[in-house]
């Protein structure tokens, strides 16, 4: 799917979370190594001020409709929002958000 697309992104929240993955494996050197070789691929979507206003009006949307999904996942969506992008997840949290397409795979 990744293959087929004009331009791949991640969300610095999934960054963060793919290095504390990393930094508790017995494969760390590996794993490491293989991240560096290929993040250059990606585009880095940084947290901005926008993406804040984006996060705090999701999560009190979703909290009054009564679909609260996790923090990281609500700033993930955020960013989705901002930049107008899918998400590529099989987390089912993000179907609660109806700005965010999913995409599974």
């Amino acid at each position: 799917m990744l293959r087929h697309q004009a331009r791949a992104c991640i969300p610095v929240i999934v960054l963060g979370e793919f290095r504390y993955g990393i930094a508790q494996s017995r494969h760390r050197a590996t794993y490491e190594e293989w991240l560096e070789s290929h993040l250059g691929q990606f585009d880095v979507l940084a947290v901005t001020q926008d993406t804040a206003i984006s996060y705090a009006m999701l999560r009190v949307a979703l909290k009054e409709r009564g679909t609260p999904i996790p923090a990281n996942n609500a700033w993930i969506a955020a960013l989705a929002m901002q930049h107008k992008l899918p998400v590529l997840s099989r987390d089912r949290h993000f179907d609660a958000v109806s700005e965010v397409r999913r995409r599974g795979w």
